[in-house]
């Protein structure tokens, strides 16, 4: 399957960001909005208590599957926003880290943010996506 996601970069703009700047995708085109992905298991409970890492990765393989549930991958994304419970930076960078690897080179435009807490007991991150097929 081909995505018609484009990620556009400026050279106006410093290249020093691990994310391009915008996305676009040519009309028409079936757009999928996730509800945030968060760090829990099939039944329902939050994984990895106080591990930002570990949490990230149950969020991401969370996120595979409900994009694979409406015929999507990861390079359909066109945006994500990565919540993570923490004012400490190194906690979002923790966060961050295992979302580029799954996110590989397709580094989509993308917002990460501290945040005071999120919906779930022990949950400290949490990864929302827009998704484009053309």
């Amino acid at each position: 399957m081909s995505t018609g996601v484009r990620l556009i970069r400026d050279d106006r703009l410093t290249r020093d960001v691990e994310y391009a700047y915008a996305a676009a995708v040519d009309a028409p085109a079936r757009t999928i909005w996730l509800a945030g992905a968060c760090p829990l298991d099939a039944q329902g409970a939050t994984v990895a208590p106080g591990d930002y890492a570990e949490q990230t990765h149950q969020v991401m393989r969370n996120l595979v599957s409900a994009l694979d549930a409406a015929g999507a991958s990861l390079t359909d994304i066109v945006k994500t926003t990565v919540y993570v419970a923490s004012s400490r930076q190194a906690d979002l960078v923790t966060a961050w880290q295992v979302y580029r690897e799954y996110m590989g080179a397709h580094d989509v435009p993308s917002t990460l943010l501290g945040v005071t807490v999120l919906g779930y007991v022990h949950q400290l991150v949490e990864v929302e996506a827009v998704a484009v097929i053309a």
